[in-house]
């Protein structure tokens, strides 16, 4: 049996006295009584994860099961003479103290006691204010935090480097990327042919309008010239009967006037 305590507990300092009772029986009940103080052993503490005061432990065979019971002389004894030690359950495999993880937990536990000692002597032997120690320790955690993270970042690139996103391109792609590059650069050519194509062609269709509006208006004055021309020839035609009869009766009467003359 393995009790946690630190001297400034109250309740540790309760049952104290309980405490060596117990320890003087242990050779009667067959066990090995001890404690530890946590001020002192911060590392052990923090492998049973001890979190509050005072914590009992009971191991037997190298299981470790945590006494919840009073904290009696009796019932103490009555823990382990009528076996109800076998009841309780054992504590878990990743939380027992012989675990990978509670190892680790004891160096924590290791770390914040010489945080402790270091604080203390800044304060107590050199006489800094405590708020100064305060910052520097925050000054100290900042600087750590950023050399760890650094590492871990050096670390992770040696083991699962980066991808280099320029890759050499192979001669393949080295010529359809060309062909792009010549058919992005040949497309405006082509634009600006069909758009003077097309203004060619808007070009030959208004001069074709214009030559057909011209043969329109040329064919209408011929139109009209023929009309008049029309005019002219019936009028001619008209008048050359006239003449015609004209003739006939100056003959006629040039007959009749020289038959006279005779007569």
């Amino acid at each position: 049996m393995l009790e946690f305590y630190a001297p400034w507990c109250p309740a540790c300092q309760q049952m104290e006295v309980a405490w060596e009772s117990f320890a003087k029986e242990s050779e009667r009940l067959g066990i090995t009584v001890g404690k530890v103080d946590v001020t002192q052993e911060p590392g052990l503490s923090g492998r049973f994860f001890v979190t509050t005061l005072p914590t009992i432990y009971h191991a037997n065979d190298g299981v470790f099961r945590r006494y919840r019971g009073s904290r009696t002389l009796e019932d103490l004894q009555g823990y382990i003479l009528e076996r109800k030690w076998e009841a309780v359950e054992p504590v878990a495999g990743w939380k027992s103290p012989s675990s990978i993880m509670m190892h680790g937990m004891a160096g924590l536990f290791h770390f914040s006691g010489w945080i402790r000692q270091i604080h203390n002597y800044l304060t107590g032997t050199l006489g800094v204010h405590v708020w100064i120690s305060y910052a520097i320790f925050i000054l100290a955690t900042l600087l750590i935090g950023l050399l760890l993270g650094l590492v871990l970042v050096l670390i992770s690139d040696c083991l699962c480097p980066a991808k280099s996103k320029h890759r050499a391109e192979t001669p393949e792609e080295a010529i359809s990327k060309e062909n792009a590059e010549n058919a992005a650069l040949e497309q405006p050519d082509e634009a600006e042919q069909l758009s003077a194509d097309e203004a060619a062609d808007v070009k030959d269709l208004s001069d074709g309008e214009d030559a057909a509006n011209s043969s329109a208006d040329e064919s209408e004055e011929d139109l009209a010239l023929g009309k008049e021309s029309g005019g002219e020839e019936t009028e001619d035609l008209s008048e050359q009967p006239l003449a015609e009869s004209e003739t006939e009766s100056t003959v006629r009467q040039r007959k009749s006037q020289g038959a006279e003359k005779e007569l």
